[in-house]
């Protein structure tokens, strides 16, 4: 990473600059006047690596992260990335027949990224079987993701022995399941009211030569980052308070030179620079840093013509957790199925990200997804499915607000569909180069409730009423008075921004959770399977001590062994058949003992046969056997004599 050797501050300076900003802070008068006391270093989040700003931040006591009564699972709150490693021990300890717990790396900071393999032992290895592979929480934030993989793993391992679908999916399918990515990021997201894109490595996101010099601050000690309102003279701000909500919570944008507050985000101007919270914790993004399509930082394009991607990394796969994903799933090549979660839309979501799927997609690859989509719309509720370049960049999220206003006022603001190319996006990944059916759902509505008026649109005013009558307002904190140290009086209060906006309020968390993992759990039911239909032997006529063995192949589950890409880019080999012999017996000149057939569509049956010599008197048993990378591997005896 690239700093400006002027501004480079010495490691051993850092504690002492972040100790004297963070007690300057404290110095402050709180809400009401109320004078917040220093922190202690004993109570603080500590924030790994060489920072120029602040590294440690107060630890926020969240109601949303405790557990109705510790030790014990539940999805009444979000959990920790301790107890989520608890969990999974448990889990590996009750159910050690079918259940493998084990750490795929390290993050940046050094915690080891947890994962469990679902499949009964007896039955076979992992890796002999079709598989699925799912994360969660890859995205600091995004911590919903975390509880939905908690969820489909705690869901089929409950089943276990009880359901028959889901024991039938333990015993022929092996399930991996990483419930936390990037645990630095999910645990500086739970513990303090800090917030970051994906990993915490520091990053120069102003692009002053300063690594995260410039986080937000909650000022008022509340444990969330909130907004601002000041009070100004009319027609000297951009907002003003929503006249349709008479509790006078909401503020919109004003017209020109009517508008008599400023809205503003928590927070102090740490570098001087004019600018508040502009360089928080972090910066880059393990969802830019595949290495399909990958395309380098702004300002690394030296010709300034070329396309960048913001959050990619110094290199594709730079960063240990994404790596951790792409080394996985390179070894287990059996993983046919993949959901990588985030929030919010919420939406079913997939490649292509730099083109249309009718240009990169093979039709009878396309139609599976198409397919998906619709199952998945139907099981989730999601009003959205479809591919990140066309249909996700056209969902109108980015002109929402305006175009909400105007509709307010009685029109519409026409738009021309058009793509938006994201890079180093892991479904491209997933599909152009690992040749998957990869999606990376969005499980969240950010926040958008209740439609009560049924005009098909939810706005903040509708979710205020939603807060208040369903939730007990809890969701959003009044407007409450404070002494701020730059702007003088002013008030903090709004949303809450991190489970609400962000994700859901933990009294319908499982309800969001739930219906994504069943769209999973249906992904998972529909991985390929191989079998073998029927194995048999009869002589050959007018060919003395000549016989046939003939055994007929097939694909049970809906999926085909490889899609179209997969075989494209050679992710997969053909699925091969084989024969093995007992003493006496031989194959007949020039017959094969391995056999190619390519790939087997679901239903489909493919009859292969092996002409051999048998010597009298010899008895036994011959092993008919098919190995698929994705369907799995099946055998089965052909008696002899």
């Amino acid at each position: 990473m690239n700093m400006r050797r002027s501004k480079v501050i010495p490691a051993a300076m850092l504690l002492g600059i972040a100790a004297v900003i963070v007690f300057a802070m404290a110095q402050e008068p709180g809400p009401r006047g109320r004078e917040m006391p220093p922190p202690k270093l004993s109570d603080a989040y500590v924030v790994g690596g060489i920072r120029h700003g602040i590294s440690y931040f107060p630890r926020a006591a969240y109601d949303f992260v405790k557990p109705k009564t510790a030790g014990e699972l539940d999805f009444l709150h979000y959990h920790t990335y301790d107890e989520v490693t608890a969990i999974l021990r448990k889990w590996a300890d009750a159910y050690p027949n079918i259940v493998d717990l084990y750490s795929v790396g390290k993050s940046f900071e050094g915690r080891d990224i947890w994962q469990i393999t679902i499949t009964n032992k007896s039955t076979g290895k992992d890796t002999d079987k079709p598989a699925m592979f799912i994360e969660g929480n890859r995205h600091s934030g995004e911590v919903t993701a975390a509880e939905s993989a908690l969820w489909f793993a705690w869901h089929i391992l409950g089943g276990y022995g009880q359901d028959p679908a889901l024991t039938k999916l333990v015993d022929t399918k092996a399930i991996y399941v990483r419930v936390k990515n990037n645990p630095d990021g999910s645990e500086l997201y739970l513990n303090t009211a800090q917030s970051n894109r994906s990993t915490v490595r520091p990053y120069d996101d102003d692009r002053d030569g300063l690594l995260d010099e410039d986080p937000p601050e909650d000022l008022d000690g509340d444990g969330f980052i909130l907004q601002v309102r000041k009070k100004v003279e009319p027609g000297k701000g951009s907002m003003t308070i929503d006249p349709a909500d008479p509790s006078g919570r909401l503020m919109k944008r004003a017209e020109a030179g009517k508008g008599d507050y400023t809205v503003t985000s928590e927070g102090l101007d740490n570098d001087g620079d004019g600018r508040v919270n502009e360089d928080g914790i972090g910066g880059l993004d393990l969802h830019r840093n595949y290495p399909e399509n990958w395309r380098p930082m702004p300002g690394r394009d030296l010709t300034g013509r070329g396309f960048t991607q913001g959050g990619a990394g110094e290199y594709p796969l730079s960063e240990p957790e994404t790596r951790a994903v792409f080394t996985f799933l390179l070894e287990h090549p059996n993983v046919s199925v993949v959901q990588t979660m985030d929030t919010t839309v919420p939406m079913l979501l997939h490649g292509p990200s730099t083109s249309r799927m009718s240009e990169s997609m093979f039709p009878e690859d396309m139609k599976i997804y198409r397919y998906f989509d619709e199952q998945g719309k139907t099981i989730t509720g999601y009003a959205d499915a479809g591919d990140t370049y066309w249909d996700y960049a056209n969902l109108g999220r980015a002109d929402r607000d305006m175009r909400a206003r105007a509709a307010e006022m009685g029109f519409e603001i026409p738009r021309e569909p058009e793509g938006q190319p994201l890079f180093g996006h892991s479904p491209d990944f997933g599909y152009l180069y690992y040749g998957a059916v990869w999606y990376g759902d969005e499980l969240w509505n950010g926040g958008r409730a209740k439609d009560y008026d049924g005009d098909g649109r939810v706005t903040d005013l509708e979710n205020l009423r939603y807060i208040d009558e369903e939730l007990g307002g809890r969701y959003f904190k009044p407007w409450t008075k404070f002494t701020h140290p730059k702007l003088g009086e002013v008030e903090i209060g709004g949303f809450n921004p991190k489970f609400w906006r962000q994700n859901p309020p933990v009294e319908i968390l499982e309800e969001w959770i739930k219906k994504e993992a069943l769209f999973n759990l249906f992904l998972a039911q529909s991985l390929p399977q191989v079998k073998i239909v029927s194995a048999g032997i009869k002589p050959v006529k007018k060919e003395a001590d000549t016989f046939e063995i003939v055994a007929v192949f097939s694909n049970e589950g809906f999926l085909p062994t490889a899609l179209k890409m997969a075989d494209r880019v050679k992710i997969v080999r053909p699925d091969a058949v084989s024969v093995r012999l007992p003493a006496g017996a031989e194959l007949a000149s020039g017959v094969r003992v391995r056999q190619d057939i390519g790939f087997i569509q679901q239903n489909e049956k493919k009859e292969i046969r092996w002409k051999v010599k048998i010597k009298p008197g010899t008895a036994g048993q011959a092993e008919v056997s098919i190995s698929s990378t994705r369907g799995g591997v099946a055998r089965t005896a052909v008696k002899i004599g």
